[in-house]
């Protein structure tokens, strides 16, 4: 079973919380993933929102615009 452990990346170096219990020079697989906890508040609101996150007047015309858009008769449609 793999032993999920936490460090901090230094360069080429990967800094270890606590000690993975292994001989040394062992030969190991890393998979890196940043932590949830490194992230600032907000990332996810701007990874979601894309181009639009610096640009909310412009999200706000577009979300009116849409609306618009929805209320318009289609055609083919029995309106």
């Amino acid at each position: 079973m793999p032993n999920v452990l936490k460090g901090v990346v230094r360069g080429k170096t990967i800094e270890l919380e606590q000690a993975p219990n292994l001989p040394d020079g062992q030969k190991v697989t890393v998979v890196v993933e940043p932590t949830e906890a490194e992230r600032k508040p907000g990332d996810g609101l701007r990874e979601a929102f894309g181009a639009w996150a610096d640009d909310i007047e412009g999200l706000d015309r577009y979300l009116e615009w849409n609306r618009q858009q929805r209320k318009r008769p289609r055609r083919g449609s029995l309106e």
